[in-house]
């Protein structure tokens, strides 16, 4: 990368406002327009189908929710540490399973009346918003894209895609890439390694900019 961290930054707070509209359009208008619902599971195949090639990378700024989340509700979240509990692998299964059973039973009861299905998709992303309103209010605002669904079968499936590396030599373990992460990653603790395998990494390149020794590269 050769634009300095200033304008990295820039380009990306406004490309996430951009979907911050996004997705308060959908949220606000789904509730008057149900085909605006079709939007998530369109959001959602994206996800994936990025997460195959780059793993998180959805989640950087293209995801509306995480542009909101970073948007919005970092100004109002203390921004504390993500507890561990948030990031195991069993709660992430639970409700990833919960919700797609969910979103399967509503499917086929509602079929093939395209405004119930949308409405349900609506609700939906209005109950977990609230949820993840509510933990950005105690936790981080990010604590949510822990849980996603997408979130972590992207994860899952891009886990090794578009790594982000970590020279050992120059890395002298200030911790400014683990602060500076949208995500709380702490690529510094990967030094002896030479590649971050933490798959909730965002690849978003903040902290390869930030680096002071360089260390970091995409």
């Amino acid at each position: 990368m050769t634009e300095t961290y200033e304008t990295f930054v820039k380009k990306r707070r406004i490309r996430q406002f951009v979907m911050t509209i996004a997705f308060l359009i959908v949220l606000i208008g789904g509730w008057r327009y149900p085909l605006l619902g079709y939007f998530i599971p369109f959001c959602m195949l994206l996800g994936i189908g990025i997460g195959l090639v780059k793993g998180r990378k959805w989640c950087d700024w293209f995801c509306p929710r995480g542009s909101f989340c970073d948007v919005l509700l970092k100004p109002i979240s203390p921004s504390r540490e993500i507890p561990q509990f948030f990031k195991g692998l069993p709660l992430r299964i639970g409700v990833l399973s919960f919700l797609m059973a969910m979103m399967t039973i509503q499917i086929i009861n509602h079929w093939p009346d395209p405004y119930k299905i949308g409405m349900f998709f609506i609700i939906l992303l209005t109950v977990t918003t609230i949820i993840g309103l509510i933990l950005a209010l105690i936790f981080h605002q990010r604590t949510w894209c822990y849980l996603c669904p997408i979130g972590s079968m992207a994860n899952w499936v891009g886990r090794k895609r578009y790594p982000l590396r970590i020279d050992a030599n120059r890395c002298p373990e200030c911790k400014s890439c683990y602060e500076i992460c949208p995500i709380q990653v702490a690529p510094f603790k990967f030094k002896e390694n030479g590649v971050v395998t933490d798959g909730d990494c965002l690849k978003c390149g903040l902290c390869v900019l930030d680096c002071p020794k360089k260390a970091l590269s995409l």
